[in-house]
């Protein structure tokens, strides 16, 4: 469990299901981000035991109402959708329900992952991509920090389209020079 000032960053439980359902129903949330919207609790819940079911994978939690609205999460070499990176290094994915966007929560959210991994895992670098026309994904690595690298041009997201898909990437370094009073 990851805690922020508002948030509680802790694994899925089964009995999140309805929960993610009605924010990850949302056709507005997880087709930008390249998955389809959930179609049932039922479909909620497979997630939660499959893909949520990885071990850096946590609900954002609010500690105002102990409830789910949203997914952060670190995945590695050996997860489903992340590509080829050596061992030492991770993708960060995020996504929130439309009621809390625009409130900074999925940065705090990130900017806990970071201190987790480079802090706790001895990370050498963490990625995070968004394709394009998600400006609230690129805004979110504006602000925690992270450094543009590349453009991927036509890839075939896991909805079977074609995008371009940007991708930015924070090393251990550049965490320290962002953080510099935290003792290492």
């Amino acid at each position: 469990m990851i805690e922020t000032e508002r948030l509680i960053l802790r694994h899925w439980l089964e009995s999140d299901a309805d929960a993610l359902y009605s924010y990850a129903s949302d056709p507005e949330i997880g087709p930008v981000a390249g998955w389809p919207p959930h179609t049932s609790v039922e479909n909620s819940l497979e997630i939660i035991r499959t893909v949520f079911a990885a071990p850096e994978v946590y609900a954002v939690v609010l500690k105002s109402t102990g409830q789910p609205v949203g997914s952060c999460g670190l995945m590695f070499p050996d997860s489903i959708n992340v590509g080829a990176m050596p061992a030492a290094e991770a993708e960060i994915g995020y996504w929130i329900g439309k009621p809390y966007w625009g409130k900074g929560l999925i940065p705090e959210a990130v900017n806990a992952l970071l201190t987790h991994g480079f802090e706790d895992m001895h990370l050498d670098a963490i990625w995070c991509g968004h394709y394009d026309g998600n400006h609230k994904s690129k805004r979110v690595c504006e602000k925690c920090g992270f450094i543009y690298h590349h453009v991927n041009r036509d890839v075939t997201s896991p909805l079977g389209d074609i995008r371009t898909e940007h991708f930015y990437r924070m090393t251990a370094s550049d965490y320290r020079s962002l953080h510099p009073l935290k003792h290492y």
